[in-house]
């Protein structure tokens, strides 16, 4: 490898948080050894992130005054990027260790089939979230169908390959429909669960209306993008079905989403209907056997920390 070249570059998108930005970037003390190339997506943050961040010089901050979005943001520090191993962070996660992000760099760059490494949600004082808000179930390494986007480790040339996120999609669900992609070509996400990355929630940018919204939006687009026209047929309608039923349940105040989700169906429709592309039927039989949880990782591909050629 080119003494120029970092192992690993960490990619942050960050719009209004300053202090969980703060925390997250001071917390990659943890992996200073590695040297880490270190990118900051700044999505017009009204106290611009150079600021929030003017004692880490290592830092370099890419900023878009525009503001289009985290999806956007994580493509551009993507294709920024130097290192072939990509870990891309919530501005509200944090390291708790070293250990985790090397052992999953260390399956990344020697597994070939591994496009990308799912690590599990923690709290502040480290204690794991409930099972049912991993990216899989039990405690040892597995393979699942996607990885949940506040912490991933990503094979760069691979991304790049595969087109990167869909930023049509603006804001949610752009994980699932990468990894149902690479899932299709081939490729697997290996989820470590004892990997614990802290996610400490910053509400800034979070309400259940949009979160609503756009879960039943992408939904829709992910069906036109990816499922057989028979398939797209019935699920589009029932997704939309499910925003009705989950704004019940859960309590929402939301009169004016419907008209809003159709509204962007239509303007977004024909750009997804000209660039779908099915998954096969392999793909969504592999997709429902990984999502039962039955899919462990192989022990002897798990290197020990410490161990293995980064060249």
């Amino acid at each position: 490898m080119n003494e120029s070249t970092p192992q690993l570059t960490i990619g942050i998108t960050t719009r209004n948080r300053s202090e969980s930005l703060r925390r997250c970037v001071e917390s990659l003390v943890h992996i200073q050894h590695l040297e880490p190339e270190i990118l900051v997506f700044d999505d017009a943050s009204e106290v611009p992130a150079a600021e929030t961040l003017k004692s880490h010089a290592r830092v370099r901050i890419i900023r878009d005054d525009r503001g289009p979005g985290n999806i956007v943001g994580r493509n551009v520090l993507m294709k920024a990027a130097r290192a072939q191993a990509v870990l891309l962070l919530d501005d509200d996660a944090a390291l708790l260790s070293g250990e985790s992000i090397e052992r999953a760099l260390r399956i990344i760059q020697s597994d070939r089939q591994v496009g990308a490494v799912a690590f599990a949600q923690a709290n502040t004082d480290g204690t794991p979230w409930p099972e049912d808000m991993q990216p899989g179930r039990g405690t040892a390494p597995r393979y699942v169908p996607a990885f949940i986007g506040f912490a991933h480790l990503l094979n760069r040339a691979l991304f790049i390959d595969l087109g990167g996120y869909r930023e049509s999609f603006v804001f949610y669900g752009e994980e699932k429909e990468y990894c149902l992609r690479l899932l299709d070509r081939g490729y697997r996400v290996v989820y470590l669960p004892e990997a614990l990355v802290v996610h400490a929630q910053d509400a800034a940018g979070r309400t259940p209306q949009r979160y609503l919204r756009y879960v039943t939006r992408n939904d829709c687009l992910h069906a036109l993008y990816n499922e057989p026209v028979w398939r797209a047929m019935w699920l589009v309608p029932a997704r939309l079905a499910l925003y009705f039923r989950m704004r019940s349940r859960w309590g929402i105040d939301d009169p004016s989403g419907p008209r809003w989700i159709m509204t962007e169906l239509v303007a977004n429709a024909g750009a997804a209907l000209r660039s779908r592309r099915p998954v096969s039927r392999q793909t969504r039989a592999s997709w429902r056997r990984l999502r039962d949880g039955s899919a462990p990782y192989p022990a002897g591909q798990l290197a020990p920390v410490g161990t293995g050629n980064a060249d």
